[in-house]
């Protein structure tokens, strides 16, 4: 019996679960989709442990947006509820207990959840299988064996976030009916929204103080930037800093929105002949007469919805850096670094003690370059069994070369000769955001000899260059904030002081190209100045790094070249013919596996940009459909007593349009200001490693908005038409 009333009920409140019941099944057919990713990556990648790793990424991720989505729900409910309260109270007046109406209340959320999940399971499926090309797309690989599947973890993470959701809400709609008198249930529909912000000068106030709050918010973040700016000694403070600055803008954007309306209604009806033309009057109390529920939701909604644009929008433009900077830092089929041991740590009694008890050989400060060629050798591929031998470069690379830089800082000294930061003074400029703590600037730049950076030149194909005997250039591969600092100091001849000798430019601009000196995604060479070999002779600069860059053999398979490389082997420690270390190994890294590396970490930020925007987007766009939808049918009996008065349907519903027209807007509005702002400390941080423009996104940015929460803006004022006509219907029935 129970049940029946129950599916009676969904049946005929129709339109009220309508949006309610469209967004869990676009809620599910999200997760399932999205969390399909680790068998997607399977059919579309090769690279191991990259399937597992996004599967449980996602997973991680699905959870927090179900938790966001889940209250987002709960407050959307709120409105539904509202409307039913009547009902509920009927129930009891008519016999049934609070038990049975909660049981009955019960079997219609599982009956719109069960159905959200049918549903979205089934469009799920079909979505995935479509996503399997969208993945490879994104992963810039080829699908190798396509074949239809289903993944029983997605449907149980699905399923489990669903629940959460059902139960979290099943719980808010029990209290509602438990605390409430049956009286109060049956007035419901008649009781106001209690305002307790009448006086209009009060609201805006409020809006003053709200806008204020929120343009010193801006203010400081551009000032102080993200903690990752910091130095390590300043992090704390940062992140205090930060946090004090999130919390003022979150307080400053709800006074924004709760003084909104009051102000609203205070200037226009300064402007007394736009006040009372049409219905503007009825219109503007109508928005002031939602401002305690309204404002807070139009707060909460603008930042999701800032977390949304700016999730997108950065997130695809940071892998549009990477696609960029990987074709400039990629510059041979093979590189690998060696790293010396500087003279800080060959000074540090604690640290030879310290490897003396773990084992380790006694470290030395190098003398000479160590020959990364023949040192590899030590590396053993198969160790341990039948089939082990040294690991020979020689005989898959045909040309190669290797360079060293050197320690800019002079043995015994702690300044480096050549900074960042002393080169942004020479040229009035100022750090660039996030090189506070950098090497550039707290070792200051690398120093390699004209005659190594000559013969990497040769190596590349790039014409020598001819220093002199005072000359200098710098070489730099990250991006144009620290780049523009290196081009005004060589544009404008400033000097340096290298140990007594005075050097000056010989060239106007850094070249970019003939700066990488290791297979990267991203901008390596901070900085590094290229002197005359006698400069860096005279003075003794210590070894910093040595980089090795070879390019195979023409005619070798991948299986002999790439497959050699990638085979397993030891690398050991890097010891010296006294038992002593001066180095140990860096990176290596192949221009396939660089290639590999950049597709994938592309594909990840791109996948996790889209996801996480679209969920928030159609969340916020739903919320407000469900709370527009409700607002509407609560004022229907106003715009029937308008149309009693003569007013035209087509008034009324301008009136309506413009009310949603700014719940919509006005959200949308703040999130995109929020998010210029954080995008500009965003673009500064990761233009260190290259020139990073949002206007490649903004368009995708765009069509997103425009189809999810466009489209629930359309939606919603389309139902709101029906239910503004049913009234007014009413009306000229009687």
């Amino acid at each position: 019996m129970l049940f029946k009333l129950a599916w009676g009920n969904v049946r005929r409140a129709g339109k009220d679960y309508l949006v309610y019941l469209l967004t869990l099944t676009l809620a599910v057919t999200v997760f399932y989709a999205f969390n399909t990713i680790s068998v997607q990556a399977d059919i579309v990648l090769e690279e191991e442990g990259l399937p597992e790793l996004l599967g449980t990424i996602m997973s991680g991720l699905t959870t927090f947006l179900a938790v966001v989505m889940g209250f987002l729900m709960v407050y959307a409910n709120n409105f539904i509820m509202k409307r039913r309260k009547k009902e509920f109270g009927l129930y009891q007046v008519l016999g049934m207990s609070r038990g049975q109406v909660s049981r009955v209340m019960a079997l219609e959320t599982a009956i719109v959840s069960g159905a959200a999940l049918v549903l979205g399971i089934v469009l799920g499926v079909a979505f995935s299988q479509f996503m399997t090309f969208f993945t490879a797309s994104l992963f810039k690989t080829q699908i190798r064996d396509f074949h239809f599947f289903f993944s029983i973890p997605a449907l149980l993470i699905t399923v489990g976030c669903l629940v959460a959701i059902f139960f979290v809400t099943l719980l808010f709609n029990l209290g509602v009916v438990r605390r409430a008198k049956v009286i109060d249930l049956m007035s419901a529909n008649r009781k106001n929204e209690a305002v307790k912000t009448r006086n209009p000068i009060l609201s805006a106030v409020i809006f003053i103080v709200g806008a204020v709050m929120i343009g010193v918010a801006y203010y400081r973040l551009l000032r102080d930037g993200l903690p990752i700016d910091a130095a390590p000694s300043e992090y704390d403070t940062a992140f205090v800093q930060f946090a004090t600055t999130t919390g003022i803008v979150v307080v400053g954007t709800i006074l924004f929105f709760f003084g909104f309306s009051g102000f609203l209604l205070k200037a226009l009806q300064g402007a007394r002949g736009l006040y009372w033309r049409g219905l503007n009057m009825f219109t503007m109390r109508q928005l002031s007469a939602k401002v305690n529920t309204v404002s807070f939701s139009m707060a909460i909604i603008s930042m999701i919805l800032f977390l949304a644009i700016t999730s997108v929008t950065g997130g695809m433009s940071i892998a549009n850096v990477m696609n960029t900077s990987v074709e400039r830092s990629t510059i041979a089929d093979y590189s690998r670094a060696v790293m010396y041991y500087g003279p800080d740590m060959f000074n540090d009694p604690q640290l030879e003690s310290d490897r003396a008890q773990e084992g380790y050989a006694p470290i030395k400060l190098a003398s000479e370059p160590l020959n990364i060629l023949k040192i590899s050798e030590s590396n053993i591929i198969d160790a341990g069994t039948a089939n082990e031998e040294p690991f020979d470069l020689a005989h898959i690379l045909g040309k190669y070369e290797q360079v060293e830089v050197y320690d800019s800082r002079r043995m015994g000294e702690e300044v480096p000769l050549v900074s960042l930061n002393g080169l942004a003074d020479a040229v009035n400029m100022p750090l660039p955001k996030g090189t506070a703590s950098s090497n550039a600037n707290m070792m200051g730049l690398q120093v390699m000899k004209e005659s190594d950076y000559n013969r990497y030149l040769a190596f590349r194909g790039m014409d020598r260059v001819d220093l002199g005997r005072d000359g200098y250039l710098i070489a730099s591969d990250l991006g144009e904030s620290v780049g523009k600092i290196y081009d005004a100091a060589l544009h404008d001849g400033v000097e340096i002081d290298m140990g007594g000798n005075v050097l000056h430019p010989v060239s106007d601009h850094v070249d970019e190209a003939a700066s990488s000196f290791f297979n990267a995604s991203m901008g390596s060479n901070s900085g590094t100045v290229i002197v005359p070999d006698r400069i860096v002779d005279e003075l003794g600069l210590p070894l910093y790094t040595s980089y090795f860059m070879g390019n195979y053999k023409e005619g070798l398979s991948y299986e002999e070249t790439e497959g050699y490389v990638r085979r397993e082997r030891t690398w050991g420690s890097i010891t010296n013919a006294d038992g002593t270390e001066s180095a140990i190994w860096g990176m290596e890294a192949t221009r396939l596996q660089t290639y590999e590396s950049t597709n994938s970490m592309n594909g990840l930020i791109s996948y996790l940009s889209i996801y996480i925007g679209f969920v928030l987007v159609v969340a916020c766009a739903a919320i407000l459909t469900i709370q527009q939808l409700s607002g509407v049918a609560d004022s229907s009996k106003n715009c029937r007593i308008l149309s009693e008065l003569g007013t035209s349907r087509h008034e009324i519903m301008r009136s309506v349009l413009v009310q949603q027209a700014i719940f919509f807007v006005f959200p949308l509005v703040m999130g995109v200001a929020h998010s210029l702002v954080a995008l500009q400390v965003v673009i500064e941080i990761v233009a260190l490693f290259g020139g990073m423009s949002i206007g490649g996104t903004v368009g995708m940015t765009c069509s997103i908005f425009l189809l999810c929460y466009g489209g629930y803006f359309l939606v919603t004022y389309l139902m709101s038409k029906g239910i503004v006509s049913d009234a007014i219907r009413v009306r000229h029935a009687h």
